[in-house]
């Protein structure tokens, strides 16, 4: 080996061991690593948690109204035995899109902490525009989370109404999605929803 190579290796060793003002820059790296691994660890922990069932069952009294209504519904209960939970169709799965509705959801937490949600009679209140903005957020994705599990490639349409089977093959035009006919299918529609909705 090269006398240049080797200063140069030796260099590097030196830098990376030699003490700074008080620690080496590789113990440095080591703790910088290990905090990266433990907030990614812990980050990962709480998605995890905050998206599970039981977390959004209990969490907050205003949604055992939902819940109950999500428990009645083909989603939870149905002749396949296949349940989508909660996060399934409300929290994404794509990586970016979960930190952005994760994000999101701390206004969903001031709405608790400040009371315009504190009870089930201003839950009831405040349904109808918790309920349009969860469906433009599902019309603005292109119901993405209904296609995780939906596709129209697999539907049995032989299995379907007429009236199913036209309406399916219009998905894609002039933007129509999943969340256009199926508004209700887990949780009921606001008592004071407009007509045109």
């Amino acid at each position: 080996m090269s006398s240049r190579f080797l200063h140069s290796l030796k260099t590097f060793v030196t830098t990376l061991t030699r003490l700074s003002a008080r620690y080496s820059l590789l113990a440095l790296l080591g703790v910088g690593c290990l905090a990266g691994i433990v907030l990614l660890g812990g980050t990962y922990y709480a998605f995890e948690v905050t998206s599970s069932p039981q977390f959004c069952a209990n969490a907050c009294h205003e949604m055992h109204t939902a819940t109950a209504e999500y428990q009645q519904s083909p989603h939870y209960n149905n002749r396949s035995g296949v349940r989508a939970q909660c996060a399934d169709c409300h929290i994404p799965k794509p990586l970016l899109p979960k930190l952005e509705k994760k994000l999101l959801s701390v206004g969903e937490l001031w709405g608790k902490v400040s009371g315009s949600i504190a009870t089930p009679e201003k839950f009831a209140a405040k349904r109808l525009e918790l309920a349009q903005l969860e469906w433009a957020r599902m019309k603005a994705t292109d119901s993405r989370e209904c296609r995780s599990c939906h596709q129209v490639a697999g539907m049995a349409t032989a299995k379907q109404t007429p009236r199913a089977v036209a309406m399916h093959t219009l998905i894609g035009e002039n933007g129509r999605t999943c969340i256009d006919c199926h508004k209700g299918i887990a949780h009921q529609l606001p008592a004071d929803m407009p007509e045109e909705e």
